[in-house]
Order: structure tokens, then C-alpha cells, then sequence
């Protein structure tokens, strides 16, 4: 096995990027005037794709467990973005839905995160993300 760098390995797999990035959408969102997170924002991804779906489907998109989900769908139901609404065949279950404000949300902050996507990866070939695809899907696959 080749002799690797601890410390530059692993001072970039566990968050010199992650929070770079998530640094770069804050400031990006806030430019334009849009106040949630990297991780609200991930939430309404989902809900943008399909709406009204349940606390554990957006949990399992997410890979976030339960608690994290609820505080998330809290923040966002306080700044009226989602709502939650009792499924009509399982009164158990409440289904999140997105607010006509959250709806708006979409196109302005699905540029923003283009945008910064295509600044992240800039000078990156296609063969050298296929190569980090694969590599990063390999790390997460010894790590389960």
C-alpha cells in the first residue's frame, strides 16, 4: 500500500473543502438576500423535485437522521418556507410542503448554487471528476 500523508489526506477529507464550499453558498446566498443554510437549502432541493413528501423520505435524500430533520423543517417553517400538512390517508403523518415563498426561492437560489458550482469546479476536467467520483465513492464504501 502507498505511504500516505495523514495529515493532508485527512485535513481534506474531513472539512477543509466541505466548509469552504459551504462558506461560499452562505456568502452567495446572503448577496442575493436569501437567508438559509447549506443544509436548508438541501432540504428544499428535495421539496423542489417533489413536494409534500414525508419526514423520513427527506431524511433518507438528506442522510440525515430524525432529529436534525425535525430542527431543519423548524427553521424553515419559521421563516414560512415550508409547512407541515396531515396526509389525507394517514392523519399520522404529516407530508412537507412547500409555502408559495419557498416556491419562489427556487429559481434564484437554484442559480446561485449553479454558479457556485461551476466556480468550485473550474480547470477540473471531466476525467479528473469521474477519478474523484470514483475515489470518493470507494472511501465511503470502506468507511460503512
Amino acid at each position: 500500500m502507498k505511504q500516505v500523508h495523514n495529515d493532508e489526506v485527512f485535513s481534506i477529507l474531513t472539512g477543509k473543502i466541505s466548509s469552504a464550499i459551504n462558506r461560499t453558498f452562505l456568502r452567495a446566498f446572503a448577496v442575493e438576500g436569501i437567508d438559509i443554510t447549506t443544509e436548508q437549502w438541501s432540504v428544499m432541493a428535495c421539496l423542489w423535485k417533489e413536494d409534500k413528501v414525508t419526514q423520513q423520505v427527506l431524511c433518507d435524500l438528506t442522510s440525515k437522521d430524525k432529529p436534525s430533520m425535525t430542527r431543519l423543517i423548524d427553521k424553515l417553517e419559521k421563516r414560512n418556507l415550508v409547512t407541515r400538512v396531515s396526509d389525507h390517508f394517514d392523519r399520522r403523518t404529516n407530508l412537507i410542503h412547500l409555502t408559495n415563498a419557498g416556491s419562489a426561492l427556487q429559481q434564484k437560489a437554484t442559480e446561485i448554487v449553479q454558479q457556485v458550482a461551476s466556480k468550485t469546479l473550474n480547470n477540473i476536467t471531466e476525467e479528473e471528476l469521474d477519478i474523484s467520483r470514483s475515489v470518493l465513492k470507494r472511501i465511503m464504501t470502506n468507511l460503512q
